[in-house]
């Protein structure tokens, strides 16, 4: 690896903006699992409405947002390895020491969110993966690329085998001379919905409860989220992570590529992958967000759709940062992307004391599309607060937290 030779080169300013937007772009998803009914984060019709300005702002989320910041997150997070190992290594330091103690701190800190926060937490997973891919940190880029490839398209397989099955089942079971037990098996198979339906009512009851109701209500959700959902979001996480390193490797964020390259990804991503999703969503709403629909059109939109529309988002910042200085926005959103981690842990303080019942208790009492102007509001606060704390000190709050305990000692604040 290249030995890092200054702080400016240390540190990637489009990096930090392209972070700075993920984090605020990440809360148009997330502040549905914050306000509303688990489920309701996949299916508007489940909580929350899904007919009018409800449909709109499910549908513009699910095209520009859903999948495509946390895809862009977990590409810088792959990146900023290669990143923190160049710089370890240019300190005379031993880049897998200080890579694993940060994500043995990253995992600690995630599990207190998890059950004490917030159950949406994506820190522990990501210290899982960021574990498992530094091993490739030497890999040519190629190698990776092959690598990410095929674990994405691994997933899509996966899928659309799943929905093979899936609709098999169906056939057999509903057909006119289906076996009672088998019609009673399918049943339990497509009783699931229903059923966290008629939990709707004990859920609100216990967000909108004071803190002894919560807490059990939040571990049985970060548990199941742990064990059920995040082994299948590990493989794709992975796959993202190494695609970071890799576009670190050859250049991509530093603005190294022809420019004709970035124009390319915008291609890919505006002119083809963005136009695929009308007809993807048109077919997730006419089958009224089917189950089985979207065990198919999950690893669709993922793997073959969220990769290039989240590159080309990534493209079009470069881009614009190559143009010239940048303004008081783009400083200010570098500033929000430095301090991704606080930022992140700090939206769901916030969110949790405003939906929860030690909070506000707003949890179930809103529609779809009053969550929007919130975020909005969100986000300008991390547009306002981000930089002039990077003015006083060198790292955000929780920044220096985190460093302080991957290096078992109280680190300095200020800037020397």
């Amino acid at each position: 690896m290249r030995a890092v030779p200054t702080e400016a080169s240390a540190r990637l300013v489009t990096l930090d903006v392209i972070r700075g937007v993920a984090v605020m772009g990440i809360l148009l998803l997330n502040i549905v699992d914050f306000a509303m009914p688990s489920y309701a984060y996949v299916d508007p019709t489940f909580y929350g409405g899904a007919t009018g300005a409800n449909w709109w702002a499910w549908a513009i989320a699910f095209v520009l947002a859903d999948g495509k910041m946390r895809g862009l997150f977990t590409i810088l997070f792959g990146a900023s390895t290669m990143l923190i190992a160049e710089r370890a290594l240019a300190a005379g330091q031993s880049p897998a020491r200080v890579h694993y103690a940060r994500m043995i701190t990253l995992f600690l800190i995630g599990m207190v969110h998890a059950y004490l926060i917030w159950s949406g937490d994506i820190l522990v997973p990501y210290a899982i993966g960021g574990a498992i891919i530094f091993a490739a940190r030497r890999w040519r880029t190629e190698a990776l690329l092959a690598l990410a490839t095929i674990i994405m398209l691994l997933q899509l397989v996966a899928g659309i085998a799943d929905h093979a099955a899936a609709r098999h089942f169906e056939a057999r079971a509903t057909a006119a001379d289906a076996p009672v037990a088998l019609q009673d098996k399918w049943s339990r198979y497509t009783g699931g919905i229903a059923e966290l339906r008629a939990e709707i009512p004990a859920e609100i009851a216990a967000f909108r409860g004071g803190w002894s109701d919560v807490l059990p209500a939040r571990i049985a959700r970060t548990y199941e989220a742990q064990t059920e959902v995040m082994p299948s979001l590990l493989p794709e996480t992975i796959a993202l992570m190494l695609l970071g390193v890799a576009l670190f490797r050859s250049g991509f964020f530093a603005g190294e590529w022809p420019r004709r390259r970035y124009r390319q990804l915008m291609l890919l991503g505006y002119g083809i992958c963005l136009p695929l999703y009308l007809p993807l969503v048109w077919w997730i709403s006419s089958t009224n967000f089917d189950p089985l629909t979207l065990l198919l059109a999950d690893p669709l939109h993922l793997v073959l759709l969220r990769p290039g529309l989240a590159l080309a988002y990534a493209a079009t910042i470069i881009l614009l940062m190559q143009r010239g200085p940048a303004g008081a926005l783009t400083r200010r959103i570098a500033a929000v992307g430095r301090m991704a981690f606080s930022n992140y842990l700090a939206t769901s303080l916030l969110c949790t004391l405003l939906f929860y019942g030690y909070g506000l208790g707003w949890f179930g009492r809103l529609e779809r599309w009053q969550l929007y102007p919130i975020v909005a509001v969100i986000c300008a606060a991390m547009l306002l607060w981000s930089k002039p704390w990077l003015d006083r000190f060198a790292y955000g709050p929780f920044e220096w937290l985190w460093r302080s305990m991957a290096r078992l000692k109280l680190q300095p604040i200020t800037h020397r």
